[in-house]
């Protein structure tokens, strides 16, 4: 066990790093980053920030000098960074399980031989691959980058070999062509696993995208138990073949005839499990820092197991007429509101966070998507040729919303 005190190092300083330093610092510990953007989320709360590229040798020297134990962030990490501190200190993940989820050709290669449910799917290395003549049984379908691609980047929607072939050209580089299929939802696992095996899975979330990009996580899922049931089995045994250390997201397509197939895999805190930080007695970061640290894994349960809870992301085109009006979101009892520190907005880019807490799954994704609505800038005539930003009113309590409602 590494007693609070010491420090712990993370590649990478987005917002999950920010969150994991701030999961550290309540349970005592200190933080070192190494990211190379001296303005990212976790510099502003980490107690070291290394401002170097993620594959600079002479940092990874500095952070292992500086830290009883490292994790990632971000699965752009290179695996061969996690080869040389495991060499030196504890580390979560281990190099080989980030060497396959960080390569999505290489992740569907894994899922396919180990017998988990997945999409059809061919790898598309060159333009001849996109241009085979059997192609056309995976059509319509997602040209995916095998690397680098997140929130909708690195994807191309195709429905012909030529459509196929022209996007493989932009890639540029590796990608996998998975055939489309009709969905009845989307859903995700976030499970914890330590060293010795044991391991801790919070609620399963139902989420919704826009874009290609996380929209909104919902809690508890409204799906069959068997549904839940079977998605938290199948991570289990995907962490158990994986010797998986850390905390895992799988995420799951349920189709439209109901079949449950592995989309992605995670080697980190995932935006789909946010809401632990306000609605579980541990949050997916705690978790991180515990097995990190080698200490026993917390509850990762509901704290008010009979209520609902839903996360709505905050994305930068919410800024797009100036700063969003917090009043609803900041007053609203039964509301959270996560920002990431973050000084340029764009669209697309995930500024923060929303979490909010009701009396079912239902309600608090009405309360949430409602609260986000009503946080964007609008602009009202107040008299000819003049606008100003319009006041928002903010419930003090939930008994006013339920007036507001009834009148």
């Amino acid at each position: 066990m590494i007693a609070p005190g010491a420090t712990l190092g993370v590649l990478g300083g987005g917002q999950l790093g920010r969150m994991f330093a701030m999961a550290a610092h309540r349970l005592g510990y200190r933080v070192a980053v190494l990211d190379p953007d001296r303005d990212c989320p976790a510099a502003g709360v980490a107690n070291v920030h290394i401002c170097a590229a993620l594959d600079d040798h002479k940092a990874w020297h500095a952070l292992a000098g500086a830290c009883a134990a490292v994790t990632i962030e971000t699965e752009s990490a290179p695996a061969e960074a996690l080869a040389f501190f495991a060499a030196r200190l504890p580390v979560a993940p281990g190099e080989q399980a980030l060497r396959i989820t960080q390569d999505r050709a290489r992740e569907k290669r894994f899922l396919a031989a180990n017998g988990f449910g997945v999409v059809p799917f061919r790898v598309i290395a060159t333009e001849a691959d996109a241009a085979a003549p059997d192609i056309d049984a995976l059509l319509p379908g997602l040209l995916k980058a095998s690397r680098f691609g997140y929130d909708g980047k690195g994807q191309f929607s195709v429905r012909s070999r030529q459509e196929l072939v022209s996007a493989a050209r932009q890639l540029g580089g590796p990608g996998v062509l998975e055939q489309r299929v009709e969905l009845a939802a989307e859903l995700s696992v976030i499970l914890a696993r330590s060293a010795d095996g044991a391991t801790a899975v919070h609620p399963v979330p139902l989420n919704r995208h826009a874009s290609g990009i996380l929209d909104l996580s919902v809690v508890p899922a409204p799906l069959p138990h068997d549904i839940s049931h079977l998605a938290v089995a199948e991570s289990m045994r995907l962490a158990a073949l994986l010797d998986y250390r850390g905390v895992l997201c799988v995420e799951f397509f349920l189709t439209a005839d109901d079949r449950l197939l592995v989309n992605e895999i995670a080697p980190r805190p995932h935006n789909s499990g946010h809401f632990t930080l306000d609605a579980c007695h541990t949050s997916q970061f705690e978790q991180q820092v515990r097995v990190l640290a080698g200490l026993p894994l917390g509850d990762p349960g509901l704290t008010a197991p009979h209520h609902g809870v839903a996360m709505a992301n905050l994305l930068g085109q919410l800024w797009a007429e100036g700063e969003p009006r917090w009043e609803e979101a900041l007053s609203n009892p039964h509301a959270r509101l996560h920002l990431y520190g973050k000084s340029s907005p764009r669209p697309g880019r995930k500024m923060g966070h929303l979490t909010c807490i009701a009396d079912s799954a239902t309600d608090a994704q009405a309360l949430a998507s409602r609260i986000r609505s009503n946080s964007r800038p609008t602009l009202v005539p107040e008299s000819a040729g003049e606008a100003r930003p319009a006041r928002l009113h903010a419930a003090a309590s939930w008994r006013d919303m339920l007036e507001a409602r009834l009148s």
